[in-house]
Formats: C-alpha cells, sequence, structure tokens
C-alpha cells in the first residue's frame, strides 16, 4: 500500500498556532506552535474549554466567544483582525504584550454537520514594532494601531468574500456531481430490465435454435452477460453514493465467508482460516459483494489454491483473500483500485472484465471507517479488507 500522508505530524509541522474546538468549544487538537506561543502543555488544555484554557483576559475571552458562536451558529468563517492577549514570559510570573490576529474556520462531515472549528491565531506584534516606542506618549502610538488594524479589517474583509466565493463554486460541483450521480443510478437502473430480458431470449433461443446457430448465440450471450456484469458495477457504484445506505448489522465475517462460499463456489480450490466472533457493523450484502469481488480477482490470477483468512487485531478486524499468482508489484498497489484500471495481465486472462470490482470493495470498506488495500505477501496477491470491530463502535 502506497504510504499515507501523516496529518497528525502535518498539524505539529504548521508554524501557526491553531486550536481545534469541538462546536461546544472544549479542545481536542492543539499544535507545537501554540503550546510554544502560549507556554502550555498539552495536558494543561486538552479537554478544556478554549474559554479558560489559556488564562485569558476578559475582554479577549468574551471577542472569543462572539466570534466562535458566530461561526457554530452560521457555519461562516469568522475573523478577529486585532485583539490583545498577553503571554507569559519566560520568566514565571511576568506578563509579555502580545496583539493577535484570529481567524475561525468552520470543519464539516459529509453531511455538512459541523463537527470543528480551527482557531488560527497569527501573532501580529511585530507588526506594530515600528510604531513609536511605548515608552512615548501612549497618543503617538494609538492612530498607529488603529491604522494596522484598519489594514487588517481590510483584509479580513477581501478574505471572508473569498471565501464566500469558494463556498459557492464548491457547492456549486457538489450539485453538479450529485446531478451526474443520481443520472447515473437511473440510468443503470433502466438498462437492466432491457438486459435481462435479452438473456432470457438468447437462453431460449440456445434451446430452441438449430445447432448451426448456436456459437453465434452462445457469443451474444456473453456479450449480454458482460454488459450485464459492468451495468451491475455501475450501479453498485452509483448506490454508494445516491441511494439510502441500507441499515447496518452485526456481521460475523467467518460465518459469512462460509455462506457465501457454499453459496458461489468458486471454480478452484480454496483454503479457509477463519477465527470466531470477529463480528463487524456493515450491511451484510455489501460486504458480501466485496468478498464476491475479491474472490473472482483471485480466481484470475491464482495458479492453484485461494486462501481466505479472518482474524481480529483489537480494534479492527481483517478478511484476508491471497492467491497464489504472479502478485501485484508494489508500482500498481493503488492503481488496481481506480476504477476500470485493469492490469495487462489481467486482461489477458479475463477480457471481459470490467475492472470495478477493486474499486467497489473499497468504496464499501469506507463507507464503514475501514479499509481495502494490497498488503506484501511471497508469491502471490493479498488483498486485506480491515473493518472496524463492533464491539469497537459501540
Amino acid at each position: 500500500m502506497g504510504a499515507k500522508l501523516d496529518y497528525a505530524a502535518v498539524f505539529d509541522a504548521i508554524p501557526t498556532p491553531c486550536t481545534v474546538v469541538t462546536p461546544d468549544l472544549v479542545i481536542v487538537a492543539v499544535n507545537d506552535a501554540c503550546l510554544r506561543a502560549t507556554r502550555r502543555t498539552r495536558e494543561e488544555v486538552l479537554g478544556r474549554s478554549i474559554l479558560t484554557a489559556f488564562a485569558s483576559p476578559p475582554g479577549f475571552v468574551e471577542a472569543l466567544r462572539t466570534s466562535l458562536e458566530q461561526v457554530t451558529s452560521t457555519g461562516e468563517m469568522d475573523v478577529i483582525p486585532l485583539v490583545r492577549h498577553d503571554v507569559e514570559a519566560e520568566r514565571r510570573g511576568e506578563l509579555e504584550e502580545h496583539h493577535w490576529n484570529l481567524v475561525h474556520v468552520p470543519v464539516f462531515d459529509r453531511g455538512r454537520r459541523l463537527s470543528w472549528i480551527m482557531c488560527w491565531a497569527e501573532d501580529i506584534t511585530p507588526l506594530l514594532g515600528d510604531a513609536p516606542d511605548a515608552r512615548h506618549d501612549g497618543d503617538e502610538q494609538e492612530p498607529h494601531i488603529h491604522r494596522r488594524a484598519r489594514d487588517l479589517v481590510e483584509l479580513s474583509s477581501r478574505l471572508k468574500q473569498a471565501y464566500r466565493q469558494e463556498q459557492q463554486t464548491v457547492s456549486a460541483l457538489h450539485e453538479a456531481i450529485e446531478h451526474q450521480q443520481r443520472f447515473l443510478f437511473d440510468a443503470t437502473h433502466d438498462l437492466r430490465n432491457p438486459i435481462t430480458g435479452l438473456m432470457t431470449e438468447l437462453e431460449v433461443a440456445l434451446t430452441e435454435s438449430d445447432a448451426g446457430m448456436h456459437p453465434t448465440l452462445r457469443k451474444l450471450h456473453r456479450d449480454v452477460e458482460r454488459l450485464d456484469a459492468i451495468v451491475g458495477d455501475l450501479l453498485a457504484l452509483a448506490r454508494l453514493y445516491t441511494a439510502t445506505p441500507p441499515a447496518t448489522d452485526r456481521v460475523d465475517l467467518g460465518r459469512l465467508v462460509v455462506q457465501e462460499l457454499e453459496e458461489h463456489p468458486p471454480s478452484g480450490e480454496v483454503i479457509t482460516r477463519l477465527d470466531p466472533g470477529v463480528v463487524v457493523r456493515a450491511s451484510r450484502v455489501r460486504l458480501a459483494r466485496v468478498l464476491s469481488n475479491l474472490v473472482a480477482n483471485a480466481e484470475r490470477h491464482t495458479t492453484s489454491k485461494i486462501e481466505i483468512v479472518v482474524t481480529a487485531d483489537p480494534p479492527s478486524a481483517f478478511l484476508e483473500v491471497i492467491d497464489d499468482g504472479p502478485g501485484i508489484p508494489p508500482a500498481d498497489r493503488e492503481k488496481v483500485f481506480h476504477r476500470m484500471y485493469r492490469r495487462a495481465d489481467a486482461r489477458a486472462k479475463d477480457p471481459r472484465g470490467s475492472g470495478f470490482g477493486l474499486a467497489i470493495g473499497r468504496e464499501i470498506a469506507q463507507a464503514y471507517g475501514g479499509d481495502l488495500y494490497v498488503a506484501d505477501h511471497p508469491g502471490g496477491a493479498r488483498l486485506v479488507l480491515r473493518l472496524p470491530l463492533a464491539q469497537a463502535q459501540s
């Protein structure tokens, strides 16, 4: 499997102080820059309200509360262009004067529900460094600070406008994608009936026609079967995005494997190692589709046998399908999950395949909080379905 981006490391490496809070303003993450700027530790701030975790003065807290409540109620970014918040100096008990520009950005889940708010704090104290020395009359410094504040307000206004335009563009793109997905779902669904009728007519013709017509009819029947398989894969993909998700059940992976092998036995030898009691929460129908696709993929490439393994390593459950064929080179281990991608050896062994099977499998796995990937294995391909154990979800 290709290298995954370590988001936690990236978050901690960001030089701008950043805190992530829940909609009720509880801190769930804070990066290293923020800890350095506030001279706090994670243990001191995680799980606490952002309004109290940093010993802020009342004016700062009120501005912060108002801005975050604005984000929560509107779902739009909000900016505090200039606010003073002094930071504890290296010598305990002393404070250093600091001025900040705060940016609060909402983060939504796939259902467009507010999940977190990212709180960015840019220390703009250096921008005030060319102001008259604080030791001079305060009247000399005040106009300079106000000029800086006006500049920041203007910049904030432009940023808000750009953000709103970006949100409108994203919404339009989402609408266009949803329209295309609905069209795909409707079109593929409507194709199933005529294809099924054509297959039935060809089967009847095979039993009633002259023997001389059989080769042509068999070829037509195989072509229609392939067309039916492609439409079926397209319909499965469309359902993942447009249809109402099926109810989740407690599915015993070992029992699922046994039942599917009994109902749809593969053409070659199958060896199973199934730990009992490996239970996940998902749609049984969809998991059966993943298993069917993995077994079909293994059948195309195996030379003698297929091995199916079910194990648990809390908090995850694993279903592995292993063949003893030529294997999948590391460079292709992500490509095989791209829609319609088929390696040359796969096309040679089965030119009728659609190239959707593994893509569908990964989409289903990710829909239930898991993944589908290619793991290392000597002498063959090893595809692994990982899902959260049902006990870990409860």
